[in-house]
């Protein structure tokens, strides 16, 4: 019994990686990790990334390591934005507490 040939050029170009998929992923895992400043950076990146994928049309392998890399850097950004609301309520605290002390001249 004998195969018909099939032709591989209907299945489309083989899969590409983006080129910034790996830098937004390891933006993304510093912010966590070490310094949470680079976390805006990745989420940023990321959404762009994203961006380009869709608007090409055509299929990207890594957009997995892009959408993590992404949620890192929003996870970053949100607990840098809590502890600096942390830090300012506390400082407004301590200022607000020092003015209502009784002062000893």
């Amino acid at each position: 019994m004998s195969y018909p040939n099939y032709d591989s050029s209907h299945y489309g170009p083989p899969p590409q990686s983006h080129p910034n998929g790996t830098t937004i992923l390891v933006l993304g895992i510093l912010s966590l990790v070490v310094c949470g400043f680079l976390g805006p950076f990745a989420w940023v990146m990321g959404n762009r990334a994203l961006r380009e994928i869709d608007e090409s049309g055509h299929y990207f392998e890594n957009r997995g390591t892009i959408q993590a890399g992404r949620i890192c850097g929003i996870i970053s950004s949100a607990l840098m934005i809590i502890g600096v609301g942390i830090f300012v309520l506390m400082f407004g605290i301590g200022m607000i507490a020092s003015l209502s002390s009784p002062s000893s001249y």
